[in-house]
């Protein structure tokens, strides 16, 4: 007998949430009911308790609290099936809120982010690179800015969740900063500093992790259960994906892709210079470095005017050498994980990013792939706001997910 397919709305079996009807499971339940809707953006009760496994008595109770804590609502009586019209149930956009805040190297952006993962406020700042003594302050500015829009809803904002890079004066020579410039981020507990300037709790993740942590929840993460995720802004970096969770590592570092060396060092012990790593290749750094040395506008880097004239010279010789910088860290992940597939995202315009992909891909044909099953090269669904997006989902999932090792305590 040919099985039937499953019914177009069910999620696949590596995302669908599973209950309890044990005592005691209240809160697990609640929150296994409140992924259901959300991975299907709205059921009836009747099919929450079919995804669930919960009982059709245990669905009626937690779904009327839900509704009393206005954490989910109700829509329009569906007609026109057998049986009784059902009442499907969304999740209320208002029923929480969490700020996300992205600190890059050449700006910060503060998300205000719904219950249903939409950016609703988004405040930013241009910068060189970040001044300690001017962005904190601003840190602070911003987040009082974005809790006064929320009005009458401000007990609904649940944290903050902090996305930057481990190391934010790492590599401060190649941006042309000094020793006590790069210290004075080095020594800053960024997590700590943002908790001084709200009553919510704060989380921290590495700026990529959390992008990836976007791309897992909101993007490619619905359908690939395994891959590599790479980010390229001023810097590229990226993070693991393993099972359907961001894989960490012992020190929070997996997917650091920036330190990759594109070559073998040398055997010669006169030679002190070491191979380039991918951050030389594949970062938009070295791109606004082929605009500065033609008089361009560097920021260009970051937008459409990359691909068009004067930009689009330097643009193609960035793209090419990139591509094949990222083709080798291609067949180096896949060689070491064997994964579905490499998500690529960024900074970058949608355009230039599928430039660089078709590249990279093009790239990859001239590696050996003797002993590896090819890894598929995709584009990132999320986009430029992957960083603080993920970090507004930190908060969130603490507080309503029921998969509490989904970012392995990223936020810690």
């Amino acid at each position: 007998m040919t099985p039937h397919p499953a019914p177009a709305t069910e999620p696949p079996a590596l995302l669908r949430p599973r209950g309890s009807n044990h005592v005691g499971m209240r809160q697990f339940n609640e929150r296994v009911v409140l992924q259901a809707i959300r991975l299907n953006g709205s059921l009836p009760k009747a099919d929450i308790a079919r995804l669930t496994g919960l009982t059709a008595q245990t669905i009626g109770l937690i779904t009327t609290r839900l509704e009393e804590d206005g954490l989910v609502v109700k829509q329009e009586r569906v007609r026109g099936r057998i049986g009784q019209p059902s009442i499907p149930l969304a999740l209320n956009p208002d029923g929480a809120f969490a700020m996300g805040i992205k600190v890059g190297r050449r700006s910060a952006d503060w998300l205000l982010v719904d219950f249903c993962g939409q950016v609703r406020q988004r405040h930013s700042l241009d910068y060189a690179f970040p001044d300690s003594t001017t962005l904190l302050p601003a840190m602070q500015a911003h987040m009082k800015s974005l809790r006064d829009e929320l009005g009458d809803l401000q007990d609904r904002l649940v944290g903050v969740g902090v996305a930057a890079p481990f190391h934010l004066g790492g590599w401060h020579k190649m941006l042309g900063l000094s020793d006590a410039q790069s210290q004075a981020w080095n020594q800053i507990d960024l997590r700590a500093q943002v908790q001084g300037m709200t009553e919510v709790p704060v989380s921290f993740a590495k700026d990529t992790s959390a992008a990836c942590v976007a791309e897992l929840v909101a993007g490619r993460g619905r359908d690939l259960k395994n891959f590599l995720y790479l980010f390229i802004d001023t810097f590229v970096g990226g993070g693991l994906v393993i099972n359907s969770r961001l894989h960490g590592g012992v020190h929070g570092n997996a997917g650091a892709v920036a330190s990759l060396p594109m070559g073998l060092a040398s055997t010669s012990r006169a030679s002190d210079a070491a191979p380039d790593q991918l951050i030389r290749l594949a970062s938009l750094w070295e791109l606004e470095q082929r605009l500065i040395a033609h008089g361009l506008d560097p920021h260009a880097a970051y937008d459409e005017r990359a691909q068009q004239v004067p930009f689009a010279t330097e643009t193609s010789g960035w793209v090419s050498a990139a591509a094949n910088a990222l083709a080798h860290t291609v067949v180096s992940g896949t060689a070491f994980l064997d994964i579905d597939a490499v998500v690529i995202d960024g900074a970058l315009s949608r355009a230039l990013l599928a430039q660089l992909i078709n590249a990279t891909r093009v790239a990859l044909q001239r590696y050996n792939w003797e002993g590896l099953w090819s890894a598929n090269v995709i584009a990132g669904n999320v986009g430029p706001d992957a960083r603080g997006l993920g970090g507004a989902l930190l908060p969130l999932h603490a507080n309503f997910a029921p998969d509490q090792d989904l970012f392995l305590k990223a936020g810690q």
